[in-house]
């Protein structure tokens, strides 16, 4: 199924997603969504622009001090603050454009501290706009781009026995959703499940009770993928078990960007280790379901 595309803009000076011209064409018609792209969030300036019109700058001690703007230490900074985050809503200030905070916005990001960065950009609306990401950022380096989609078939792989009523598990009866978990980044890593005492990479083995299954399928799509289209995705997922199946059930597992200055709504997210942040759906054949959040040490608990 379709599910791009997205855009990756070289050098886009951060003064283009404040313009009149974007929030009426894109923030406001629809969802739009932009990440600074190759940024670290522990130590560069990382930025995201939200569906919600909300525009979050995570930005180092120097950079914060020379725009001028208002803001937030980080949470995660440690002692010595070092990383301060700024949100600027963009709907709250397209309804007056001729206010000093915008004048002060415009000001520090045209001429006070211009900054640019290399963006991953996606706008979901509905009805024929006239207005395209393409033609609105062509005067730079812009691109269009499709995920890109992995299809693998595992053959003789050791499942975890499950029961949609049984998130703890049951001795002997059924696994745990967090032994499940486990299992999938196994299964996604492509480690070996068994164990075996030559193994020096993995001593990981499958959880218990467990039956074995001819074939599995992987699907993997990698890129800038919107809410909407994992919504349409899930949707096909349900659809899977309107016929009957041999599958007891299947799941859909989302992975968010590590370095990207939120995680879920707008909470703040940090790296710390890992900057794990990701959900997983699992669909059982009786349309039961899980879902499963995580986060890494340096976030809030998901809502």
């Amino acid at each position: 199924m379709e599910t791009g595309p997205y855009y990756f803009v070289k050098n886009l000076p951060l003064h283009e997603l404040i313009t009149h011209e974007f929030i009426h064409s894109f923030v406001k018609k629809g969802s739009f969504y932009a990440l600074t792209y190759n940024t670290n969030i522990d130590e560069d300036n990382t930025v995201a622009l939200l569906p919600n019109g909300k525009l979050i700058l995570s930005l180092d001690k120097d950079t914060y001090e020379e725009t001028g703007l208002q803001g937030r230490p980080s949470k995660y900074s440690g002692r010595k603050v070092m990383k301060f985050i700024v949100s600027i809503d963009l709907m709250d200030l397209s309804f007056n454009l001729n206010s000093k905070k915008y004048e002060r916005i415009s000001w520090s990001f045209k001429e006070k501290k211009p900054l640019k960065f290399d963006f991953l950009l996606a706008w979901h609306h509905t009805g024929a706009e006239e207005s395209t990401v393409m033609s609105h950022f062509s005067s730079y380096r812009i691109q269009e781009h499709q995920p890109k989609i992995a299809l693998s078939t595992v053959t003789e792989l050791q499942c975890p026995v499950l029961r949609s009523s049984a998130l703890q598990g049951e001795p002997e009866a059924a696994c745990s959703a967090p032994e499940l978990l486990d299992w999938l980044g196994a299964v996604f890593s492509h480690t070996e499940l068994n164990n075996e005492p030559h193994n020096f990479i993995s001593t990981y083995c499958c959880p218990q009770p467990s039956t074995v299954v001819a074939k599995a399928y992987l699907c993997t799509i990698t890129g800038f993928i919107l809410p909407e289209k994992i919504c349409l995705l899930l949707e096909q997922l349900r659809h899977y078990f309107d016929e009957p199946k041999l599958a007891p059930w299947v799941t859909l597992s989302v992975q968010g960007f590590a370095d990207s200055p939120v995680s879920w709504r707008e909470n703040e997210h940090g790296f710390r280790k890992g900057g794990e942040h990701l959900y997983n759906f699992v669909i059982f054949n009786n349309q039961d379901y899980w879902l499963q959040m995580a986060v890494g040490a340096n976030d809030d608990c998901p809502p």
